[in-house]
């Protein structure tokens, strides 16, 4: 039997690179609290993304958790069910009440014709989701927020290296995190960022990943810890010497895809959108059982049989989990039910080869015939 072929496989660079980076640090004994290598890559990414602020995490999750503490944030938080839990639980870790907004059908981002109405005197901020490296509506929510005077924190841990009109997909809102775990197109192993326009932001959020310490005496904050080591740093400043040549193998195999797949009735594929250089995170696939005659369901298990791993993404939806559905059991959100209920990402990463994408591709085409 083929060897498994996965929906996705870490980017890591040549071991002689890593193990040489890493050498130092048996000398130095520094191996967190802003040593050497944090500082290095956190200056090297702000010069990679062409932004003022960063501030580095553990992981994204942490990321946006301690993103939306630090702007003591209240009462209801609009954002999408059609996301990793992760969003949510880091509304609801902070004491906020998300309230969901439906996708729309075209990038399966926010809906924003759907926003406004959702607005109350309770709302505090909006919390949107660049799903599958998608970039939502940035110019509709941002024209929101100023209206209502809300605050903006984009979810953007699908879109490193994406640019929107020759910016980082990263540099928008008041904020945006992103997450560099093993699975995403670049990795530090586990780690994240949150990326802000506000200096002062920066502070509260050095403190909060820190204790809340600001001395060896003060500690004026609630705070975690969410801070990021030398060796995940060492491995994210050695993945970001290999990024572009990653998209572009990544690109080939998501064209591939594209080619084979394209203008079949009953699979859809998402558009490629006006003004972004994508990274190619992943390769979502709509079956429209209505058309095809054959569930999403039923081309996972076939996949599965011959050893090929796709994912439901995101599926349940948030709304439907169980530590959300009573509480939302109410909750009219048909498109993204649907596309929840019908989509499947196909594997993809850099090292993926052609051949293995076409025996993909024939194994669904012919479940269609």
């Amino acid at each position: 039997m083929d060897d498994k072929i996965l929906v996705t496989r870490s980017s890591m660079p040549p071991y002689e690179e890593y193990t040489e980076m890493i050498k130092p640090l048996w000398e130095s004994a520094w191996l967190t609290n802003n040593g050497t290598y944090h500082q290095e890559f956190e200056k090297q990414l702000k010069e990679y993304m062409k932004v003022q602020n960063l501030s580095l995490m553990t992981n994204g999750h942490m990321a946006l958790e301690l993103a939306i503490q630090a702007m003591h944030l209240s009462g209801e938080v609009i954002t999408t069910p059609f996301t990793f839990v992760s969003t949510v639980h880091a509304i609801v870790r902070n004491g906020l009440t998300p309230v969901f907004c439906d996708i729309s059908m075209d990038n399966y981002t926010m809906d924003v014709e759907k926003i406004e109405e959702l607005i109350t005197e309770s709302t505090s901020a909006i919390v949107p989701v660049h799903s599958f490296g998608q970039v939502c509506n940035i110019e509709a929510i941002d024209a929101l927020a100023k209206k209502y005077g809300l605050k903006v924190i984009y979810d953007a841990a699908h879109t490193f290296g994406e640019r929107y009109y020759e910016k980082s997909v990263a540099s928008y809102g008041d904020a945006s995190i992103l997450s560099f775990h093993a699975t995403k197109v670049f990795n530090t192993i586990e780690g994240g960022a949150v990326i802000y326009k506000e200096e002062e932001y920066g502070n509260l959020l050095y403190g909060l990943k820190n204790f809340g310490i600001r001395s060896e005496e003060i500690i004026d904050e609630i705070g975690s810890n969410a801070k990021l080591d030398e060796f995940r740093a060492a491995m994210g400043i050695c993945n970001l010497l290999h990024i572009e040549d990653e998209i572009e193998k990544r690109k080939k195999v998501a064209e591939h895809y594209r080619m084979l797949l394209q203008d079949i009735d009953g699979i859809k594929l998402l558009k490629v959108q006006a003004g972004v250089k994508e990274n190619y995170a992943y390769f979502p696939v709509l079956f429209q059982e209505e058309k095809l005659g054959i569930t999403r369901d039923l081309v996972y298990e076939r996949l599965k049989d011959c050893n090929i791993y796709a994912r439901k993404y995101f599926y349940p939806s948030v709304h439907k989990t169980e530590c959300y559905k009573e509480k939302y059991e109410n909750c009219k959100l048909p498109v993204t039910e649907y596309v929840s209920n019908h989509i499947l990402t196909l594997p993809i990463y850099a090292d993926l080869a052609l051949e293995q994408v076409s025996r993909i591709c024939k194994i669904i085409l012919d479940m269609i015939k």
